[in-house]
């Protein structure tokens, strides 16, 4: 949030305080009840808000078009252990988004449900995740967006080390397995 605002000509601490209030939904709650000025939410989130009333500052994907929003970790000690579970893991997690990539109304139609928004929402969100390479069809990472939350965490003071490789932190050789055994499509 911090790298958007400043793209945006605002500097922490100077111009504003943050808050650790909860994921996207509690704080977007903040948000509309009036505790908080200005949050960061996700998309279709931000849609929902826009059509409140409120403004929205900037995308994260547009300022840091590098960034790794999600990831999937476990201990490297127990993943070897459970290797197998690790790569069928994974290749449900590639299955997942092809399918949801191939067959966009019927995801759409599956997450309104399950996360109570339209379907014009989610089609909006869906379009965003993909274009802006949130989601990889396979289910690959962004690894200069790796690189740049190891920048970020540096910055914070919390890495004691100069900046390590993204290497250091994943090991690609399970979803490597999981599209050999699924096919690369």
């Amino acid at each position: 949030m911090r790298l958007v605002l400043k793209a945006h000509g605002m500097d922490y601490p100077r111009d504003y305080k943050l808050l650790n209030i909860g994921g996207a939904a509690d704080r977007y709650q903040a948000l509309t009840s009036g505790q908080i000025w200005s949050t960061p939410v996700g998309v279709p989130l931000d849609l929902v808000a826009k059509e409140k009333g409120f403004n929205v500052i900037g995308y994260f994907a547009d300022d840091q078009p590098n960034f790794q929003f999600n990831v999937y970790i476990v201990k490297r000690s127990w993943a070897e252990k459970n290797r197998t579970l690790i790569v069928r893991f994974m290749q449900a997690m590639v299955s997942t988004m092809r399918w949801m990539m191939d067959n966009r109304e019927a995801a759409c139609g599956y997450l309104s449900k399950e996360m109570v928004i339209s379907g014009g929402h989610c089609r909006y969100a869906t379009d965003y995740n993909w274009k802006s390479r949130i989601w990889d069809r396979n289910a690959d990472l962004n690894i200069e967006g790796v690189r740049t939350l190891i920048k970020i965490t540096a910055e914070q003071g919390v890495l004691k080390e100069r900046l390590p490789e993204p290497s250091k932190y994943i090991d690609q050789s399970y979803l490597k397995q999981a599209l050999a055994e699924i096919g690369r499509k």
